[in-house]
């Protein structure tokens, strides 16, 4: 029987380590410069219509400045249309939103009076217009004035569906996780960008900031709580490219609340889940680049919570007729206490904040995948707090 605990042990731990370690290294060392260009527009030319699609609940700290920053665009502002649904915000979102319509005309505020949820916003937005490009993206992404045009000027080759932008994550300080976030972002952004180069395609457009096609834009399952997922693939299953470009760059907050963090991590981790299993005849192509990518950049991240239990119980099971596990037992059963430990001592050596980090948002996607087998009745959200 030893020899089948090892197995899964070794199974497990191999697991891990391929979508933590083995895929991220190789797919940064051999694909993290591109060797070719895209067919690009220059920006003389007759550029497409854009149109900028905002859902927002209660965001006054930031939605005057996002709506600033769209507009202060080297595009041409006669070819961008700024959407903002207000999710029936209560502070003074509507009334920032209705004074910048005075600056702005080509800005409108499209208000719902009761919550409905940031995937019914963007589907009803997304049928006011008729604009060639949809650029999606949160409240508080904050553009820089090339930003627009990078996102758009891959679009001139047909076969381009979607291309999504290079978020950088900032914050006021390295205080509660912004450091860990920041870092596994940034992390996050050069598998992307490896990805784009050697499949032409990502795994999940990060809804932060990204442009598609109007006429490929699939409009979501209410109850879907990641839609930026949902629609990146199925621009792919229309066999359509999605590109990363590094030069789209724009600015995102992170706050340093565990517990705002870790309760957005738990509605994520749920809507990947109804992702997973929406998708799941993608798995069985593995040896295709699109399931490759699928099996290595996230099934098997959203797998680790079960994969950390199964290595736990096998240490469990082996330590009494092998020595060498009792160690191994050990450091996994410490492991597990870590979030906690951060919690009451506040770690400041990067290495022990990392692994609370890991353990940390693991324990979300355990419970993530908890709520997804209750059932999910809602897509309504509470953004975290805002830095500024």
């Amino acid at each position: 029987m030893d020899k089948l605990w090892l197995l899964i042990f070794a199974g497990s731990v191999l697991l891990i380590m391929h979508t933590y370690l083995f895929y991220p290294f190789f797919m940064i060392a051999f694909f993290s410069k591109s060797k070719k260009k895209c067919e690009s527009f220059l920006m003389n030319d007759d550029l497409p219509q854009v149109a900028v699609l905002v859902a927002a609940f209660n965001e006054e700290k930031v939605i005057g400045e996002k709506i600033i920053s769209v507009f202060n665009s080297s595009y041409p502002l006669n070819k961008i249309k700024v959407y903002v649904g207000s999710d029936a915000s209560v502070d003074g979102t509507d009334g920032i939103v209705e004074d910048l319509k005075k600056r702005y005309s080509n800005l409108e505020l499209v208000k719902f009076e009761g919550r409905v949820g940031k995937i019914n916003i963007i589907n009803h937005l997304q049928s006011l217009g008729d604009e060639q490009i949809l650029i999606m993206t949160d409240a508080n992404v904050l553009f820089k004035p090339e930003t627009i045009f990078e996102l758009v000027k891959c679009f001139r080759n047909e076969q381009i569906g979607i291309v999504a932008a290079n978020i950088i994550k900032v914050s006021e300080n390295d205080d509660g996780i912004s450091y860990q976030e920041k870092k596994y972002l940034s992390l996050e952004n050069k598998i992307k960008a490896a990805e784009s180069n050697a499949f032409d395609l990502i795994m999940g457009s990060e809804g932060g900031c990204y442009a598609i096609r109007n006429n490929l834009f699939s409009k979501v399952p209410s109850k879907f709580n990641v839609d930026d997922f949902y629609i990146t693939f199925q621009v792919l299953l229309k066999g359509k490219s999605v590109l990363f470009n590094p030069l789209a760059v724009c600015t995102e907050d992170v706050h340093g609340a565990t517990d705002g963090e870790y309760r957005r991590k738990v509605r994520i981790s749920s809507g990947n889940f109804q992702n997973l299993f929406f998708f799941k005849g993608v798995l069985l192509k593995f040896w295709r680049p699109m399931g490759f990518a699928f099996w290595s950049h996230k099934v098997l991240r959203w797998l680790t919570p079960f994969f950390l239990f199964f290595s736990l119980l096998t240490s469990a099971l082996l330590m009494y007729s092998h020595p060498l596990f009792v160690p191994v037992f050990i450091l996994q059963c410490m492991g597990l206490l870590f979030p906690f430990l951060n919690h009451v001592l506040k770690f400041n050596h990067p290495l022990l904040k990392f692994i609370s980090h890991f353990y940390l948002m693991n324990f979300a996607l355990l419970e993530g995948f908890v709520r997804f087998t209750r059932g999910i009745n809602s897509s309504i959200w509470q953004p975290v707090k805002r830095n500024v």
